[in-house]
Parts: C-alpha cells; sequence; structure tokens
C-alpha cells in the first residue's frame, strides 16, 4: 500500500478586506463585541457585483498549489471539491475547475460536510492514493458566504464570523511509508444537525414557499445555535485530537503544529489550554480571515508553511468540528 503526502500548497482571499468597524455601519454591533466574543478583527468579502465565485477562487488558489507541486495541470488525476456554498445547487464545484483548468476528463467529487469538509476530503484523497488509485489529487476547500448572509442586527451573531476564501493542496503518491498522513479519524452526530444549519432551499422547501412568505421565511439564513455548538466542539476537538495521537502512539509534546479550524478563537484558546500546548504548537489566523468553513484549515496550513512554521520531518496535525454534526482530524508527518 502507497502513502499519501501533501507536496503543493496554495490560498486565495479576495482582496475586499471588512473590518468591524465597517460592520457597525450596517448592524448593531461593534468592535470591543465582536472581538471578545470571536477574537476576529477582519474578513474577505467578496464585493456586490463581483465575477468571483466560490469556484474561481477554488481555482485560482489550485493553481498556485498545482505550481508549487512542480506539475501540470495534466498530471492531475482527480478532484475533491469541499464546500458548503457551490456556484450552483447542482452540479458540484469539482466539475467547474475541471473545466475552468483546462484538465483532462478526471473524475471529481464534492464534499458537503462544511466546517469539516477540508478533513473530509484529505482524508477521502488519502485513500484514493493509498490503495494506488491515482497518483497526484487535487483537494480544494473555498466558500463564498458574504452573499448569503443576513447582514442586518438580526443576524449580527452568525454574520460577523464568516468569511470568503479559498486553499487547495496537492496530495501525491509516496513509498515513503514514514512520511505523509499518517492516519485520519471521522465522525459525526446527526440527532444536532439543525443545531448549525441553513434550512432552505431544499427540495422539502422550495424557492416559491419562501417568496410567498413575504419576507417572514427566512430559513435561507443561517441559524446557529452558538452556545451549543461551543460546547461540542471543545469536547469533540480534544477526542478527536487524542484518538489521532493514541493511534500514532504520540504524545500532545510531539505535536509540532495544530491547526485547529477557524471557528472562533475562544474554542482554539480553549482546546489549546485543555491539552496544554504551548503558544509556538498552534497557529491561528482566524484574526484576518473570518470563519471561512471548509476553506480555514487549508489556509490557515498554507500560511503557516509559508512562514516557515512547518519544517521536513514536523508532526502536524488538523482537526474540525462543525454543522452535522461532523469532526475529525489528521496528523501528517511533514
Amino acid at each position: 500500500m502507497y502513502n499519501s503526502k501533501i507536496t503543493g500548497l496554495g490560498f486565495y482571499v479576495p482582496d475586499n478586506i471588512v473590518t468591524n468597524s465597517d460592520l457597525e455601519k450596517v448592524m448593531d454591533t461593534n468592535d470591543e463585541w465582536i472581538q471578545e466574543r470571536t477574537g476576529i478583527k477582519e474578513r474577505h468579502w467578496i464585493p456586490k457585483g463581483s465575477d468571483e465565485t466560490t469556484a474561481t477562487m477554488g481555482a485560482e488558489a489550485a493553481k498556485i498549489a498545482i505550481e508549487r507541486a512542480g506539475l501540470t495541470n495534466n498530471d492531475i488525476d482527480f478532484i475533491v471539491f469541499a464546500t458548503l456554498s457551490p456556484d450552483y445547487y447542482f452540479p458540484g464545484c469539482g466539475v467547474q475547475i475541471q473545466e475552468m483548468l483546462d484538465m483532462k476528463t478526471i473524475g471529481a467529487i464534492d464534499i458537503r460536510n462544511q466546517c469539516s469538509g477540508f478533513i473530509y476530503a484529505l482524508s477521502t484523497a488519502d485513500q484514493f492514493i493509498k490503495t494506488g488509485m491515482y497518483k497526484n489529487i487535487l483537494v480544494i476547500g473555498s466558500e463564498y458566504h458574504s452573499n448569503g448572509l443576513d447582514k442586518t442586527t438580526r443576524g449580527r451573531g452568525v454574520s460577523v464570523i464568516f468569511g470568503d476564501g479559498a486553499g487547495a493542496c496537492i496530495l501525491s503518491r509516496t513509498e515513503d511509508d514514514k512520511k505523509g498522513i499518517l492516519s485520519s479519524h471521522l465522525h459525526s452526530e446527526g440527532k444536532y444537525a439543525e443545531e448549525l444549519v441553513v434550512i432552505s432551499p431544499s427540495i422539502k422547501h422550495w424557492v416559491p414557499e419562501i417568496i410567498d412568505s413575504n419576507g417572514k421565511d427566512i430559513s435561507y439564513f443561517p441559524y446557529m445555535n452558538g452556545t451549543f455548538v461551543f460546547k461540542n466542539a471543545i469536547v469533540r476537538f480534544s477526542e478527536v485530537i487524542k484518538e489521532a495521537l493514541t493511534a500514532n502512539e504520540l504524545a500532545v509534546t510531539d505535536i509540532d503544529l495544530f491547526i485547529p479550524h477557524q471557528a472562533n478563537l475562544r474554542i482554539s484558546q480553549f482546546v489549546q489550554h485543555k491539552l496544554k500546548l504551548r503558544d509556538d504548537q498552534i497557529y491561528n489566523n482566524i484574526m484576518n480571515y473570518g470563519n471561512t468553513t471548509a476553506a480555514s484549515i487549508i489556509i490557515a496550513l498554507t500560511e503557516a508553511w509559508e512562514m516557515g512554521k512547518i519544517k521536513d520531518d514536523d508532526i502536524v496535525l488538523l482537526a474540525a468540528f462543525g454543522s452535522g454534526f461532523t469532526w475529525g482530524s489528521v496528523i501528517i508527518r511533514w
């Protein structure tokens, strides 16, 4: 059986930066309130009228990752695209990437696991490579949140959190069984699906019903039971981290860099304290990008690598928790 390793990384965010002060102009909020609860100072939002989309951002991130891997578009065997905000209800963004990058008629799948999307996508790609089916897989996490948020005081508890952006990596085959992805661990608990959810439009509640409500039906906006999500996140984060370490006979002290999903800086800080991780063992960038859902881990991983925080032979741990509920971890020897 083969092993898989990350050979290229890239990320892309829109140029338009929206600060907490900017949000004060459209809703009853302030910089202190947002930073105290989330740690976020600013986020990138696609401006109105732009041609940028979830797929186009993913394509830009992919171009960087492919170049850094020393490959061409024709070297890619498969595409795995994670998002909760696709350009179309169907088809998914994966096939758009195949067309945008003028690739061969390779396969493409989409992962709809929200904040855990990139972890699930990376794990899926890892299995394809381990079995020998593919050699180089393009894995993308991309989100265009800003056009679907309730940017009023009513929606401030959710809308201030999310940002737009994309990240990508190339996962490649290696015969070095001591390097690359060591293991991945995935979980779900569907009984809490409606604690963090966008209910409509769905096939059982389609667009005409929303229109006919004359503005009373707001089920197309995200809903989050924030306190409940926070409590579950800190428990599941800790569990899935320990699961990954135990599976590989590693200790917390062996972690060179932990990159959590950037949902809320307070969650990351709580998990850091609970596991007794040093500041240099964890990387957070939510303060500058907000929560970019399926893109958050891959953006942070790319940025940390660009800054020289990841070196050869380092143990890198990735973990996420989100809507579904779904959660998971991936542990890598770089």
